[in-house]
């Protein structure tokens, strides 16, 4: 269980950086910072089951464009993950927004991907 909060936290933060970096990618509430949080924690629950459940699907599916650019698609897939948690976040009604703008979705999966490695390495990983 600790392992699980640790890497929906560890999720969050990196959600929150690719928000802070990235123009395209936004939390727009106008409530409190709490609620900011919460809303962040709920949209990287979402990015969580995403990649559980979907992107083991694509990977498969798309497995010889894996091979032919030598893993370099495995960017856009992350991208597409995104695009999806903000689809779904939309329909949860939470303010979470990647804008259509396919670049956005790349830069933010390749800063997401480079967070998610740098904290995942730092904390602990109890099972």
């Amino acid at each position: 269980m600790t392992n699980f909060v640790v890497k929906t936290l560890a999720n969050a933060a990196a959600l929150g950086v690719a928000i802070w970096l990235v123009t395209g990618i936004t939390l727009e509430d106008d409530s409190s910072t709490s609620h900011q949080a919460l809303s962040l924690i709920l949209v990287a629950l979402i990015f969580g089951l995403v990649n559980l459940i979907v992107k083991p699907v694509v990977r498969l599916l798309s497995l010889p464009l894996f091979v032919l650019t030598l893993g370099l698609f495995t960017i856009v897939v992350n991208a597409a993950m995104l695009l999806l948690t903000s689809w779904l976040a939309k329909q949860f009604d939470l303010s979470f927004h990647v804008d259509n703008f396919f670049w956005s979705a790349i830069v933010g999966a390749l800063i997401i991907s480079v967070v998610s490695w740098a904290l995942n390495m730092v904390l602990p990983d109890k099972n």
